[in-house]
């Protein structure tokens, strides 16, 4: 099935649109319990910036709790903003608007992307891309 936020409840292997808003408040509430409790024991988060190919990645619930805890201490004031969610079969994509403020003070914002793979009802694998301004 293949559903767009607004356009009901649409269903796929047991995660909905609704989950994904929910999964986004999580996030913009900083609610690191409440996003681990959406994904698997074994889940996989690969971070839009980090030193390899995928950026960070990070695996199972004791890493991805880290790696989660490292966006809030480096951006204490980031949003996910005008989230818009899409599922198709077990995989589904999040778009959202970036804004925080860096360690250098520096104001972010841009456009990026999460794109999911889903297993039992519960996200396996949070794969975050995200635009890189310049100027």
């Amino acid at each position: 099935m293949f559903g767009e936020q607004g356009k009901g409840d649409l269903i796929a292997d047991a995660v909905s649109i609704t989950f994904l808003g929910d999964f986004a408040a999580a996030w913009n509430q900083h609610d690191t319990g409440a996003i681990l409790s959406m994904m698997t024991e074994d889940c996989v988060l690969e971070t839009s910036r980090g030193p390899d190919v995928k950026g960070a990645v990070y695996t199972g619930q004791r890493e991805v709790r880290r790696g989660i805890e490292e966006v809030f201490a480096t951006f204490p004031d980031a949003q996910w903003n005008g989230p818009r969610h899409f599922i198709a079969g077990d995989r589904g994509v999040t778009e959202w608007v970036f804004t925080a403020t860096g360690s250098d003070g520096a104001r972010v914002e841009v456009q990026g992307c999460d794109v999911f793979t889903f297993r039992d009802g519960k996200i396996a694998v949070k794969n975050s891309y995200r635009k890189q301004r310049t100027g």
